[in-house]
């Protein structure tokens, strides 16, 4: 039996749509026939060299993956609770169980040999893919949600929440407070969700350098926008004052990663605030020092999400508490569409569709 998978053949080089065996679960994992498989700018990045990864080529991406199981291999135990036809998401980050940080539950972040589906293992890029039973989320049947929403919810739903959970447990949201998210794309549309749901009332601003971008924010629940292109941090503190009454920020979620962005985004936090970039598209930036030192300001880094913050992610898709922004493709235009991932010129989220 054999499936199509758009793979890499090396790095730089386009996705080849090539007929390949469907794999065979291991003991452990189950088969799943791929409903839809989000496109993210990492996948991009993946194939551009950005991540230092040694792959083996030819090699399947794919990271966020949503499903029916197809076969529950051999091991897979029945508290699991899978069978065949169950519509699963894949939780991306399969740690190996044995290092601090999967012991507290963060096996996004395993130091050991663990790794995540679509950036070594095989990933969602075809129409079937394994994994292991432990790291599917069954969804319920009864509620009324679609593999191409559900697929993002893995990465782009999932990773601006948990930076958004970080600026809630560092008391930086909250009435009379300014969260910002900046960089409305795939991550930064759902990030303005997580600011109204879980802000406790904060005057919630979103920046991006599209008007249309910034459209979707208004959407999804910003009480303000900033379109930031061409502009000073002057001239961005001047526009935040006239809307909020405050040229600054208590919380910023940077959802891109530039440096430019970063430095704005820090240039505009106030005493005691916080910014948590969870974006990935520079290699470095320059921060302030006094400043972020006297005035007692942090940075931190966000990495993708746990097993639980998932579960929190679909508990609020599941009570149709967050809206999407998807744009259906298919694994024939895959590369036409990565590198509109490459401009920039993508509002929302892709997303592959398969039969």
């Amino acid at each position: 039996m054999t499936m199509r998978a758009a793979r890499m053949h090396g790095y730089k080089q386009p996705l080849r749509i090539d007929e390949v065996p469907v794999p065979e679960p291991g003991p452990g994992e189950v088969l799943i026939k791929v409903a839809a498989t989000g496109m993210c700018r990492s996948d991009y990045q993946l194939i551009d060299g950005y991540f230092p990864s040694k792959l083996v080529f030819p090699y399947i991406p794919g990271h966020e993956v949503a499903g029916h199981v197809a076969q529950v291999g051999a091991g897979v135990p029945a508290s699991a609770g899978l069978s065949e036809g169950d519509l699963v998401v894949v939780d991306p980050a399969w740690g190996d169980g044995t290092c601090r940080q999967c012991h507290e539950g963060n096996e996004q972040l395993c130091t050991g040999s663990g790794g995540w589906i679509g950036f070594g293992p095989p990933g969602g890029f075809a129409e079937y893919v394994t994994a292991p039973s432990r790291h599917l989320v069954r969804i319920d049947p009864d509620l009324d949600l679609q593999p191409q929403y559900l697929a993002p919810l893995v990465d782009a739903g999932l990773t601006p929440y948990r930076g958004m959970k970080k600026l809630q447990a560092a008391g930086r949201l909250g009435g009379g407070r300014t969260v910002i998210v900046s960089g409305i794309g795939g991550l930064g549309g759902y990030g303005v969700q997580y600011a109204r749901l879980l802000g406790g009332g904060a005057t919630v601003v979103a920046f991006a350098r599209s008007d249309d971008k910034l459209a979707v924010a208004r959407e999804n629940g910003a009480d303000h926008t900033v379109n930031t292109r061409g502009k000073t941090s002057d001239q961005v503190r001047a526009e935040l004052t006239e809307l909020t009454g405050r040229g600054e920020a208590d919380a910023v979620l940077d959802c891109s990663g530039a440096p430019e962005s970063l430095a704005l985004n820090a240039s505009l936090l106030a005493y005691e605030g916080a910014l948590v970039s969870v974006g990935l598209m520079g290699q470095s930036a320059e921060m302030p020092l006094f400043p972020f030192v006297s005035g007692e300001r942090t940075f931190s880094g966000s990495f993708w999400g746990n097993y639980n913050d998932l579960t929190e992610v679909l508990a609020l898709a599941g009570q149709g508490r967050i809206k999407h922004t998807v744009t259906p493709v298919k694994l024939d235009d895959i590369n036409d569409r990565l590198d509109a991932l490459a401009r920039g010129d993508v509002i929302g989220r892709q997303v592959v569709v398969f039969d």
